[in-house]
């Protein structure tokens, strides 16, 4: 385990603040495919600590898997920013894939809940150089394979399967999307802003140099509506670019027990799941 390795120093809040990765590289021998992991948090938090058994699995599985820090809500970023940093840190470990013993041909993303949301960008964005800014800007962003799980993708229907209370709340101006997209107290929303809500939407991004992805929801998500991966793979099919989507039965929104939910994480810790992205790694990252 690497651990704190600082992948880029970028503006939060007004203040430079360094952003740090841990990287789990299998002591076997060879360089390792490389997959980023993306936590969730809302878009407020991004502790990069999170989901240490599931990351563990696929780095037994013979991968480098890197959990990464991002900009957020809580500086006053937003997905730009996000996405940004993403690209940041696949640069970062190209540049230092030598020292660090991995593989850096072909990369995957890998993200949960805000995480899928902005491994779908990234996937999406191959071949623009548009979110691509500050250090080793002379090695490639792009990836060859997205892990999205549970993730967001056009933000003006997040909650469209809820009920009209919850709808409301979520497109209010100070909900927690509309400052991810619009920065704080703003009081525009995606859902008049058409304009800025197509910016926000990997689907707007799509073309035949992005990623190859699979999606996976949870049918009782209670967060993200399920229909959000729906719409993504639509828009994959559309454009013609590889995309499958995976129902997990009962499943909620990923792990919840700090929502007082023990037993909601355990639908997807399972080995049908867990091997069902292991083999999609297996297919894109390795030769």
């Amino acid at each position: 385990m690497h651990r704190d390795l600082v992948y880029a120093s970028p503006t939060a809040g007004g203040e430079r603040r360094d952003l740090r990765l841990d990287l789990q590289v299998p002591q076997t021998k060879g360089p390792k495919p490389l997959v980023v992991y993306i936590t969730g948090g809302g878009f407020i938090t991004a502790n990069k600590s999170g989901n240490l058994d599931q990351r563990t699995y696929v780095a037994e599985q013979g991968y480098a898997v890197a959990s990464i820090e991002y900009r957020t809500t809580s500086t006053g970023s937003t997905y730009r920013d996000g996405v940004v940093d993403v690209k940041s840190a696949i640069r970062y470990l190209r540049a230092h894939a030598d020292e660090l013993g991995i593989s850096t041909d072909k990369v995957a993303v890998w993200g949960q809940s805000a995480g899928g949301y902005l491994a779908a960008m990234t996937g999406a964005t191959n071949g623009t150089d548009r979110f691509d800014q500050g250090d080793n800007l002379d090695r490639s962003s792009d990836v060859q394979a997205v892990v999205d799980q549970f993730g967001a993708h056009d933000l003006s229907k997040v909650a469209d399967d809820f009920d009209p209370e919850t709808k409301a709340a979520y497109m209010d101006p100070g909900s927690f999307i509309n400052a991810y997209v619009f920065g704080p107290n703003s009081t525009r929303t995606v859902a008049t802003d058409h304009a800025a809500n197509r910016a926000a939407n990997p689907a707007t991004y799509l073309s035949r140099s992005s990623a190859a992805v699979i999606l996976l929801h949870g049918d009782n998500d209670h967060i993200i509506s399920p229909s959000q991966s729906l719409i993504l793979l639509d828009a994959l099919r559309a454009k013609r670019v590889e995309g499958t989507r995976y129902v997990v039965s009962g499943a909620d929104h990923g792990d919840l027990a700090f929502l007082g939910d023990p037993e909601a994480g355990k639908k997807w810790t399972t080995q049908k799941v867990m091997g069902t992205i292991t083999r999609f790694l297996d297919n894109k990252l390795r030769d």
